[in-house]
């Protein structure tokens, strides 16, 4: 992969489906020690707590998802179901509360600290690198995401987003969201179609 420049505020200030649909493609860096973790964003959610009830900021700002009404470009991390992390891409200006879940990631670099994070070992299956990171809870533990992780600026150096060429319409599909019980009619699940790594094909 050549070098590419990491994305800039204003990316992330911007409407939450625009955000969502332009992060496909984008690059996902997490830097540890003197390794970088790498992967393809190839599918997301957007989530607006203005008008979507399925949004953690739709009853308005509290201690857990003060994070999310930040000024785009922030990491919200929460953690699900009393075992599973989550990482979003806070969107949109100061107290919109609108965010981008990340929802499954094309494995690129430094597979073997993923691996090691996943499974509890290097060597991995061609179905285990399938798996690896093809979830919101398994791009977490391959990347080594925790809640120590929420509110951390993207414009940073600890774990950022680098820029690639804007995908083509015809290449992103949409669908409803996945594992909700409110809003569940909006169709606001974005992916790159005929991905091999999507959480659900």
């Amino acid at each position: 992969m050549k070098p590419q420049k990491k994305l800039p505020r204003k990316f992330y200030t911007r409407d939450v489906h625009t955000v969502a649909k332009e992060l496909l493609g984008k690059f996902l860096v997490r830097k540890i020690g003197r390794k970088h973790l790498i992967g393809k964003i190839v599918e997301v959610e957007a989530y607006d707590g203005s008008v979507d009830k399925a949004a953690h900021t739709y009853g308005g700002k509290t201690k857990r998802n003060e994070v999310m009404f930040n000024e785009g470009g922030f990491l919200y991390v929460y953690f699900t179901y009393g075992m599973h992390f989550c990482s979003n891409v806070v969107t949109g200006k100061l107290n919109e509360g609108k965010a981008v879940l990340l929802r499954a990631i094309e494995p690129l670099g430094g597979l073997d600290k993923m691996a090691l994070n996943r499974f509890g070992k290097k060597d991995i299956s061609t179905m285990e690198l399938k798996n690896l990171t093809n979830g919101p809870a398994k791009i977490c533990q391959a990347f080594g995401i925790v809640r120590s992780e929420n509110g951390t600026d993207l414009a940073g150096n600890e774990i950022f987003i680098l820029d690639s060429s804007k995908l083509s319409e015809n290449k992103i599909a949409s669908s409803t969201r996945i594992g909700i019980k409110k809003s569940v009619d909006l169709p606001w699940r974005y992916y790159i179609k005929n991905n091999s790594f999507l959480s659900r094909k």
